[in-house]
């Protein structure tokens, strides 16, 4: 049989005078007395096979909250095993609470006794009526209106009092333990009664209210700060849960993750484009009035499960962008300036990882590298923890000027080299915008997150690069686990490079091989703790000196050959010999 149809069933078996019309079945309500009414108490059960409240049922004169089989099982008494789909081995969330004796349920009854028309005419503006509000037992306490919330245990602990007129004035009465986050869920009790069944959530207590008018099950948060704390254990037997909250980004950032946390149970409800920012459910009852019902139903049935994934249609839209924007490209990546590098590479892209013995100009490398991106627009960090900024800086001096830091510093300088200076100060100018060198020693994965999204912000650009020199004095929580911090490093650039389109050239130590020597072999192994380079790296390089780098008075032309190691796209082998000329800190690729 069929569960739908289990359902069906289990509710004509146990509802006595049960009929069915449309889809709707319809009893004498068993849980209350209708008394000498001219007409008795009605019970009705949602049995539309489409609705996602297929088996709620509620009874009109409201004698008690409605609810889904396992819970009108429990309250006619019947063993739970006569409710379709029951599981034995179902455990039940529980709180470690320890209950005190001193509640505020006498004071509650006193707050309710002094509703007047005044405040029932607040709840009667968005469409609530006086039965809703008796039924969640809101009261007046003179000045403010107080919402109890009460636990499952049927006692109140704890109310927030609101004041009419000015929803910002709030403020919390009664046990201070109750006061904390995990207890701020207004109308707690039913996520019981919604027990296989679907249950909204919203944000603020009123906003719940128009939902309850309608005939809904839900709960509600103070604000949608609050929905942090609600475990996804607490709702692990819900079967379907609308989100809905106020039209504003926080709210709906907020419902995105708690969704996240949900998985595909949780369907969020959005709004129409048009409607003003905080707009809410209590506004949409007072626009709607009557038409409130069938605005709300509208609302869930164009809501979709919630998808941790892009859409089809967006992820053939972005790819269908990017080929258009590839088009006629020389290289996929950015231009490093050197032409059989960029062969090599096919541009900068991915993570470039760069290793070479000690003084064998790495940096000096990257510096040029990417102060040319720079020169040419593509917004570049330069993490730093080696040379320092104004070192990094005066390098990129000399290099444009083609004068040594010898001949920048003089005090009296002919006119060739003034003219050449002065125009070296408007090119690292114009590169400055582009161009930003960081030496945070306590730099994290969030703040470099940041420090790229401000960049690409401020030059109105949607890929950056990134240097980074270099790998192995990247901040770690400890000094002796460094081969962990590394590969955790490694795992961020991986995620940065795929979320904000970024791309990395990092400098790597080479281990010493026997008698303390660098290899003169380049391969994968070179690498100093390499960890997971092997893996995370795009392309492995080594920069390998054809010169002695740590003879000072050398004077062989300082040659260095750039090999290519391990690459995920491109052939490995020899890239190119690169010339250092000294002391203009430049490399020309022969």
């Amino acid at each position: 049989m069929d569960f739908r149809e289990q359902i069906w069933k289990f509710y004509i078996e146990h509802v006595p005078g049960a009929t069915v019309e449309e889809n709707l079945l319809k009893a004498p309500c068993p849980f209350c007395s209708s008394g000498e009414t001219e007409k008795p108490a009605m019970m009705v059960v949602c049995l539309n096979p489409e609705s996602y409240f297929f088996g709620y049922f509620r009874c009109l004169n409201r004698c008690l909250p409605g609810g889904f089989p396992p819970y009108f099982a429990r309250i006619m008494g019947l063993e739970p095993q006569k409710v379709p789909g029951y599981d034995p081995d179902q455990e039940p969330y529980v709180q470690d609470i320890i209950h005190p004796a001193k509640n505020l349920n006498a004071e509650i009854k006193k707050f309710t006794s002094i509703m007047g028309d005044e405040q029932h005419a607040y709840f009667q503006e968005f469409g609530v009526s006086n039965p809703v509000v008796d039924d969640m037992k809101i009261g007046y306490n003179g000045r403010y209106l107080v919402y109890p919330y009460f636990l499952e245990d049927g006692n109140c602990y704890a109310a927030r009092c609101i004041l009419p007129e000015r929803a910002e004035d709030t403020f919390w009465h009664g046990d201070e333990t109750f006061f904390s986050e995990e207890f701020r869920i207004f109308n707690v009790q039913e996520i019981d009664r919604c027990e296989a069944g679907t249950l909204f959530i919203t944000d603020g207590e009123n906003n719940l209210l128009t939902l309850q008018e309608l005939g809904y099950p839900g709960i509600a948060v103070p604000s949608a700060a609050d929905l942090e704390n609600l475990i996804p254990e607490r709702l692990a037997f819900v079967n379907n849960i609308f989100l809905v909250m106020t039209n504003a980004p926080e709210p709906q950032v907020a419902a995105r993750s708690l969704a996240t946390r949900l998985g595909f149970k949780a369907r969020i409800i959005k709004w129409a484009s048009h409607l003003n920012r905080d707009y809410s459910l209590c506004h949409l009852a007072r626009d709607k009035g009557k038409g409130f019902k069938t605005a709300v139903s509208a609302m869930i049935k164009t809501s979709k499960s919630f998808s941790p994934f892009s859409s089809p249609e967006k992820e053939h839209r972005a790819l269908f962008e990017l080929l258009e924007q590839e088009k006629e490209k020389e290289l996929l990546g950015f231009s490093s300036g050197f032409k059989k590098m960029d062969h090599a590479l096919n541009g900068i892209s991915g993570i470039s990882i760069m290793g070479g013995p000690p003084k064998a100009g790495k940096s000096c490398f990257f510096m040029q590298i990417s102060t040319e991106m720079a020169r040419r627009k593509t917004p570049v960090i330069y993490y730093d923890f080696e040379n320092g900024r104004q070192k990094i800086y005066m390098r990129t001096l000399c290099r444009l000027s083609r004068l040594s830091e010898k001949e920048i510093r003089l005090n009296h300088q002919d006119e060739d080299t003034s003219k050449k200076l002065e125009k070296a100060h408007r090119d690292i100018k114009d590169i400055f915008p582009y161009f930003r060198v960081v030496t945070d020693r306590k730099l994290t994965p969030d703040s470099m997150r940041r420090q790229i999204d401000f960049l690409q912000h401020e030059t109105r650009t949607d890929s950056t690069l990134v240097v980074l020199d270099s790998l192995h004095k990247l901040p770690f929580k400890k000094l002796t686990e460094r081969r962990t911090g590394i590969d955790a490093w490694l795992r961020h650039m991986e995620a940065i490079r795929d979320e904000q389109n970024v791309s990395f050239l990092v400098v790597s130590e080479l281990s010493r091989g026997d008698g303390g020597s660098y290899s003169k072999r380049p391969d994968l192994a070179s690498f100093k703790e390499s960890g997971d380079i092997e893996y995370s790296a795009d392309n492995a390089m080594i920069l390998l000196p054809d010169w002695d780098p740590l003879d000072p008075i050398s004077t062989e032309e300082r040659k260095s050959t750039l090999w290519m190691v391990a690459s995920r796209e491109n052939s490995p082998g020899k890239i190119a010999v690169y010339v250092m000329e000294y002391p203009l800190w430049s490399f020309r690729e022969e």
